[in-house]
């Protein structure tokens, strides 16, 4: 097992391990050469000794190394250092689709049919390098923390051209497709059924085979139905619930049969989410499609039959063999007649399909002289006509089928620069008419194709109209005010709007610890999905120890700034009288100076109003009625409390409507804080017990009882 900081081949430096396979662990190295982190796969020590394995392994890198594509993980090299296998990918920091779906649960519908386009995206261009993947499951989709869906792992793929029959079922068994359990033959529609799969998880969070054992799971894929996704979550759009039976249908011909028709129906799906337009085949549909044969044609097929020294002639029924015999076919067909009886029919089927592709290929040769014939003939009595005849190539020939109005195969163009694209489209032909719009893209660069229409593989006339869509890049965004949050809201905010989040930390003497000071870039700055933003939290104040200034004397705003110097703030301001400090200034600061407070500590100022005879006034208003019905009366007795004196302001008769009740201002030589304080009384009968006298009456205070603070302003 490697470890941190051994290298490889004296270029890859071990950072750490991030994973392990079947056959394979994974690190993170860093390239010295090119200065950049990377992902090596280290093929496992009990494998190194097999040849057959390191054979595989380094099948992987040789099929995925040819694959370039925003939603592949890039193959970068490929070596061994001293026994020790090893592929070098490019290092995609992000989770697995698996985990993501662990994660949520289930997806929206929205963002799985778009994970899933990137999928088949990535499929598509290896299917067009003749690269079938094999073992597609959520454990080898990556989704980046940019949001970028990557297929990885091409650890069983195969070309599709070796034409290899698999021994035995590989890849995960809950997203094999029915011809991989069987043991069959895979190609392209196998990546599609284990898609449709995926899909499937990614719409409900579950597989749609489970069993006991591997076993029993094959034999669902091979046999069993899976339950729609409508009736599973019927808020699932129809479109894409038909998307995903198409794709697992249980015989090949009956999928898809291209990833390009598969992404443009899952995009179809978006604008169109309850269309009924996916249509699964009934029967099985052939790769090769009919060629009408014309009458004249089939004259031209006779002709040639009966003229040429084939060996086969139609008025007899003879054929001459190799070696000289001849055989009287008439002789033996009630012979083959009952031969024919026991032919089985997939040999059958094999020889018809054989006998018409022969028939075709004959056809096309036919032609191809007759035309070749009739052109030297009329050209034979001019000699530069003969020339340009001899010299005619296949480009010429279909510059001349276009101007004739002929036809063309449209090329696949997503992913080139908008310059490429209508240089490869104008190879094909000079006259189609290209136009293009332009969108937002989280996937494809600035500048790039990101969709085509007509489709790649469709047949166009030669001026036909071809629209493009460029990407214009990932949609720009506005950082918003973040100020003052805290940090996981501020987090909250920016991944949903797709930003990447980065903190650092500060002390703050005015933000409350774990809240927002600012971000980098700032608020308002724009920035693209995917980027990083720095979100700088405070730690609030940093604690140590500072010494109280001498602000007395000084003005308020020169004593607001000594204290901020020193690390402390201003606290309450208030303000008194003084014959000592003459008005404006400092007359009182709540820390004495000299002392050692913690920085940040507020310190509360009082500010002299100048000297002068000086008197205080309150006005009182009892807002609070003591009677709870309208027409209840009672004596009302108020009273100030102040400095200990106890002074009555009212004592009167008086009934519900005399409430709100407002005093007459009261003036005191003393600027402290007093109380207010109401009593109900009744009238009572002398000798009562807790009746008092009052001029005469004699009343007991004891149905209402409440107090208020008096605040006293200084007038001079």
């Amino acid at each position: 097992m490697l470890k941190p900081g051994m290298f490889i081949s004296d270029r890859y430096e071990i950072i750490d391990k991030v994973g392990s396979g079947g056959m394979a662990d994974v690190y993170k190295a860093r390239c010295h050469r090119l200065n950049r982190f990377v992902a090596i796969k280290v093929l496992k020590s009990e494998y190194s000794d097999d040849k057959n394995f390191v054979k595989k392994f380094r099948g992987e890198a040789q099929s995925a190394a040819g694959l370039s594509h925003p939603n592949i993980v890039s193959v970068y090299d490929v070596g061994d250092d001293n026994g020790l296998y090893y592929i070098v990918m490019e290092l995609v920091e992000g989770i697995t689709l698996k985990n993501f779906i662990e994660r949520k649960g289930k997806l929206e519908v929205k963002e799985a049919v778009g994970i899933a386009i990137q999928i088949a995206m990535g499929m598509e261009a290896a299917h067009m390098n003749h690269i079938i993947h094999r073992d597609i499951k959520p454990q080898n989709i990556i989704i980046s923390r940019e949001g970028k869906v990557k297929v990885t792992d091409f650890g069983i793929a195969k070309a599709t051209n070796s034409n290899t029959i698999t021994s035995n079922a590989m890849g995960s068994v809950h997203y094999l497709s029915p011809e991989q359990a069987r043991g069959g033959y895979s190609d392209e529609k196998s990546d599609i059924y284990s898609l449709g799969v995926t899909l499937y998880e990614m719409l409900s969070g579950q597989v749609p085979f489970a069993g006991d054992n591997t076993v029993s799971v094959a034999l669902l894929h091979i046999q069993g139905e899976a339950a729609p996704l409508r009736e599973t979550d019927p808020n699932i759009p129809l479109s894409v619930d038909r998307i995903v039976q198409k794709c697992m249908q249980k015989r090949p011909e009956r999928r898809y049969l291209t990833a390009s028709e598969l992404i443009g129906d899952l995009k179809r799906s978006i604008s169109n989410p309850n269309g009924d337009f996916v249509v699964i085949p009934a029967v099985a549909v052939s790769d090769s499609p009919t060629i009408t044969i014309s009458e004249d044609e089939v004259n031209h097929i006779k002709n040639a039959a009966r003229t040429t020294g084939s060996g086969f002639d139609t008025s007899r029924d003879i054929f001459q063999n190799t070696d000289g015999r001849r055989t009287d076919l008439s002789q033996e067909a009630s012979d083959e007649d009952e031969e024919l009886d026991h032919v089985d029919p997939r040999v059958e089927k094999i020889v018809l399909v054989g006998s018409i592709a022969a028939g075709v290929i004959l056809t096309i040769l036919i032609i191809f002289f007759v035309v070749r014939f009739f052109n030297l003939f009329q050209g034979s009595g001019d000699d530069t006509g003969q020339n340009t005849a001899e010299s005619t190539t296949e480009e010429q020939t279909e510059s001349s089928t276009q101007e004739a109005g002929g036809t063309v195969i449209l090329p696949s163009v997503i992913g080139l620069l908008l310059a490429d694209a209508q240089d490869t489209l104008s190879a094909k032909s000079e006259t189609l008419k290209v136009t293009y719009d332009e969108e937002f893209s989280d996937t494809y660069e600035k500048g790039m194709v990101m969709e085509q229409y007509p489709v790649q593989g469709a047949e166009v006339e030669a001026d036909a109209d071809v629209k493009l869509i460029i990407s214009n890049g990932p949609e720009p965004l506005k950082i918003p005010n973040l100020y003052n949050l805290m940090d996981s809201q501020a987090v909250t905010m920016l991944e949903e709007v797709g930003l990447v989040v980065k903190h650092e930390y500060a002390y703050s003497d005015e933000t409350e610890e774990g809240r927002v000071i600012e971000t980098v870039p700032k608020r308002d700055t724009s920035a693209v999905k995917g980027d990083t933003i720095t979100v700088i939290v405070s730690n609030g104040p940093e604690n140590k120890k500072v010494t109280v200034p001498d602000v007395l004397g000084l003005t308020e705003k020169k004593a607001t700034e000594k204290l901020k110097e020193e690390g402390l703030k201003k606290g309450n301001v208030t303000s008194d009288y003084s014959e000592t400090y003459a008005e404006g200034e400092v007359m009182y600061q709540s820390q004495n100076s000299g002392t050692e407070v913690e920085s940040g500590t507020a310190v509360d100022l009082k500010i002299s109003l100048g000297s002068g005879v000086i008197a205080y006034e309150v006005n009182i208003v009892i807002d609070e009625n003591p009677f709870e019905y309208p027409g209840d009366s009672g004596i009302i007795k108020v009273e100030l409390i102040q400095d200990g004196k106890t002074t009555t302001l009212l004592k009167e008769y008086l009934d519900y409507d005399s409430f709100p009740l407002s005093l007459d201002t009261y003036t005191s030589d003393s600027g402290s804080q007093g109380t207010v304080q109401m009593f109900v009384g009744r009238e009572v009968d002398e000798g009562e017990d807790g009746a008092v006298s009052e001029d005469g009456i004699w009343v007991i205070y004891e149905e209402y009882e409440t107090s208020w603070p008096a605040e006293f302003t200084p007038v001079s």
